[in-house]
């Protein structure tokens, strides 16, 4: 509950609770893994398992989201492991073409309805400071995911093309 209110907060006002209900054991399981660790069994947290949901939950993607996934008991090992890795970044590529953190998504989405938004007022709608935003506007720019267009002060941002 925290987490959706939290994403509202930031702007995300479509989230529910029904990812969490369909997949909670799932949402625990992989909040588990990206903390456990057993150096002697070959065992490092990842976070790749709690990614793959909120790549579901935000940018509505299809990861499959199965608790089997998770297991450090040998029956899924490193070669499987990678396998399921390596198939979920190649059906994540085809859904969501963006290189870019979810803050930064926060940023393309507040622009493409506010093309004319100064980086201040952008820095008080994802609660970032003013610095913040100046820099991970260069990072759009560098990506070519962003670009100002007439300049600083009468200029306006036009976004490349977001699919979420």
């Amino acid at each position: 509950m925290f987490l959706i209110k939290y994403l509202h907060k930031l702007g995300f006002k479509d989230i529910n609770n029904e990812l969490f209900t369909t997949h909670s054991w799932y949402f625990r399981n992989a909040l588990v893994r990206a903390n456990y660790k057993n150096l002697k069994k070959g065992v490092y947290a990842t976070n790749q398992f709690v990614v793959h949901f909120l790549e579901n939950l935000l940018l509505g993607e299809n990861n499959e989201l199965k608790n089997r996934y998770l297991r450090i008991d040998g029956k899924n090992d490193s070669k499987t492991q990678s396998a399921i890795i390596t198939q979920n970044n190649v059906s994540k590529s085809n859904i969501c073409t963006l290189n870019c953190t979810l803050e930064e998504h926060m940023i393309l989405e507040f622009i493409k309805d506010n093309p004319r938004a100064t980086q201040k007022e952008i820095a008080a709608h994802i609660h970032k400071s003013e610095r913040t935003v100046k820099t991970m506007t260069a990072n759009l720019q560098n990506k070519d995911l962003l670009e100002r267009v007439n300049g600083k002060r009468n200029g306006f941002w036009k976004t490349r093309e977001i699919k979420s």
